[in-house]
């Protein structure tokens, strides 16, 4: 009956040993004290806000840069008839608290509009 025992102190050492070297390892991959925590990006604000609106055949477009960043902004408009030509507008420098105004139209009805931002 006394070599059981003696093995099973044995056995609980050893899960004991194996406890105590497994345990940091899970401590330190959940941000605890000590741990090494991964940095969160920085935020990067930029962008101007844009709003637009199709009445008709007509597309105007507000956009606006609450940012301290010039913003570069473009109209895309793509008409709905298949012999009406889709336009691409100018680019437009939006600088910081500025707001512009982009419009432009189709000879019929308008598909879909959307805006392309580029960092200045």
């Amino acid at each position: 009956m006394r070599p059981i025992r003696r093995r099973t102190w044995a056995l609980l050492a050893a899960s004991v040993a194996v406890a105590a070297l497994v345990v940091p390892l899970g401590i330190s991959g959940l941000g605890w004290p000590g741990a090494s925590a991964p940095t969160a990006p920085v935020p990067d604000p930029h962008g101007a806000d844009c709003r637009t609106s199709v009445q008709g055949s007509w597309v105007v477009a507000y956009c606006h840069n609450p940012y301290p960043t010039n913003d570069r902004v473009q109209l895309h408009t793509e008409c709905d008839r298949w012999w009406d030509i889709d336009a691409d507008g100018i680019p437009v420098d939006v600088a910081p608290g500025q707001t512009v105004r982009l419009d432009d139209r189709c000879w019929k009805e308008v598909a879909s509009v959307w805006i392309t931002h580029q960092r200045v």
